[in-house]
């Protein structure tokens, strides 16, 4: 079972560069999109679905053309839930989770810490995100989160640790907070299987030829609870998709598929 989390910035100009026919190619069977910066009434849905993604999942923010997370899926969930019922959370639309027989995935699309306002905002955000899933590991133990985490976790992770460590991002408060975050019970599916991989990046800045000279963050994570660890079977970045200033990070399972 192959589950992609992309941060498309823009699912509308992501489908204008391929998204829909690279998509189809790729075949997963769950998407987790982040930065849809759009809402599903601005959307054409049949073309997700004649994709193969019948069951689509949209949970925009209230600002418009900004933020947003979604879920495709070739499989219907048991259940969707939209947002994390934290209001200064769900207003950015940064969140949403699918149920499926034994398992759930879930979006997620954390802040980033543009400046001390948003930083601050950042850290809040973090700071209940992580007694949020404390909570809901009690509830669902086998648990994939997928996203955009706007963190380097070490310095393997960046193309310039030295020079960027005063960068959020890589700020060590965040960094501090992902490897808490890793060490409360989920495996960075990545690292578990490419424990000594270097300049490979899930994001680059559309600034000085960046992305060509592999001027990197690894910032998108699958995280996968430790209960289904021995379901894992790969994790690889896909640096070849060209729809965005990310690039989507793969994970398979053992097959579980929903009914």
């Amino acid at each position: 079972m192959k589950i992609i989390s992309y941060n498309v910035n823009g699912i509308r100009a992501a489908i204008r560069k391929g998204f829909i026919e690279w998509l189809s190619a790729a075949n997963p069977d769950v998407v987790c999109l982040q930065e849809i910066k759009a809402s599903p009434d601005q959307l054409d849905l049949s073309v997700f679905e004649n994709a193969g993604y019948k069951y689509n999942y949209w949970y925009p923010a209230q600002k418009k053309g900004y933020s947003g997370v979604a879920i495709l899926s070739k499989h219907k969930p048991k259940h969707v839930e939209y947002g994390t019922g934290i209001d200064y959370m769900d207003f950015e639309g940064r969140n949403i989770r699918a149920d499926f027989d034994g398992f759930s995935v879930m979006s997620l699309y954390l802040p980033s810490g543009t400046n001390i306002n948003r930083l601050e905002f950042k850290l809040q955000f973090m700071a209940g995100f992580q007694e949020y899933i404390d909570n809901l590991k009690t509830q669902i133990p086998n648990l994939i989160i997928c996203g955009d985490y706007n963190i380097c976790h070490e310095a393997i992770d960046i193309h310039d640790p030295v020079r960027l460590k005063n960068t959020s991002g890589f700020l060590p408060v965040e960094r501090e907070w992902i490897d808490g975050f890793m060490q409360s019970g989920f495996i960075d599916s990545f690292r578990h299987f490419n424990k000594e991989a270097v300049d490979q990046y899930s994001w680059w800045s559309y600034r000085a030829n960046a992305r060509e000279n592999n001027k990197g963050w690894r910032i998108d994570y699958n995280l996968v609870s430790k209960p289904m660890e021995e379901k894992l079977k790969r994790a690889v970045i896909l640096p070849d998709a060209m729809h965005s200033d990310h690039c989507p990070v793969l994970l398979e399972i053992e097959s579980i598929y929903a009914n």
